[in-house]
């Protein structure tokens, strides 16, 4: 992607009011594309948008919840609507769960799949039909996470939401060569970012002490802004794996290509920090 030439084009961003997708959504404005910011809620997305507005950047603020695949096609008739074409679609709404994997509740199990990986699913079926009908060059980036390639034990569904997302997309990308190979895909693999994931986290009993501990760990990480930068540098460069901790991607790449290669127990290689 040519982040010259994007003046005009428009971005589409799930999961904008906070975190990374409010950082990609500033970054997209100020590379003076057009926004399109969804949201589940309404008052961060209300807030994200007047101030992208107040520095004269043309905006659409759409509540959506990406669960619902009704909402999300509104999304994008919106969308199309109101600027003809996208340039870039970032699926990047997600959730956080904590707990041994028998302490979860059914509900929320449940919301952290529909969230993490449907939520992808319903941005891609809504978004790459109209985007393969342009022949002009288009890019998917798809929010995955190291938890996609971590044993990540006590985060069981994130981890199954994230490794579900990272084969998305990867057979998106073999999808899209064949029949669409004007839109190239991309997933985006963070690891520690300060974002809020944590802070709306439901907290259980049995689950208090991790979301202290996650929570004051994450106050540390990298800034959404500099994970955004992360990612548009990771675009301009036309790569599939973006990544924001390089040296933390590669130890765990390392860890789970050898209990695959090896055929080891997750005990071999598990060391407390995935």
């Amino acid at each position: 992607m040519n982040l010259e030439d994007l003046t005009g084009r428009t971005a589409v961003i799930t999961g904008a009011g906070s975190g990374i997708g409010e950082s990609v959504a500033r970054q997209a404005a100020a590379l003076g594309m057009n926004v399109a910011l969804a949201d589940v809620s309404p008052a961060r997305l209300d807030t994200v948008a007047a101030g992208l507005r107040a520095d004269g950047h043309t905006v659409l603020a759409v509540p959506t919840d990406v669960t619902d695949a009704a909402q999300v096609d509104a999304l994008a008739d919106a969308v199309y609507a109101a600027f003809g074409s996208v340039t870039l679609l970032h699926n990047n709404a997600g959730l956080e769960s904590l707990g041994n994997t028998w302490e979860v509740p059914a509900d929320e199990w449940r919301r952290v799949i529909d969230v993490n990986l449907n939520g992808v699913f319903h941005g891609v079926r809504s978004f790459l039909p109209r985007m393969g009908a342009d022949p002009q060059p288009s890019h998917v980036v798809n929010t995955c996470s190291v938890g996609g390639i971590a044993i990540t034990p006590r985060m069981t569904a994130y981890a199954a939401s994230k490794h579900g997302v990272q084969a998305l997309t990867e057979c998106l990308y073999l999808e899209c060569a064949a029949t669409f190979p004007q839109i190239r895909v991309s997933v985006f693999n963070p690891a520690r970012v300060a974002t809020r994931i944590f802070e709306d986290i439901d907290v259980h009993d049995e689950t208090a002490a991790d979301a202290g501990y996650w929570r004051e760990e994450i106050r540390g990480g990298m800034s959404p802004g500099s994970a955004a930068k992360a990612l548009f540098d990771g675009l301009s460069r036309g790569e599939f794996w973006i990544l924001s901790h390089p040296e933390d991607f590669e130890r765990l790449a390392a860890k789970r290509a050898r209990v695959l290669s090896e055929r080891l127990t997750p005990d071999a290689v598990f060391d407390g920090r995935n």
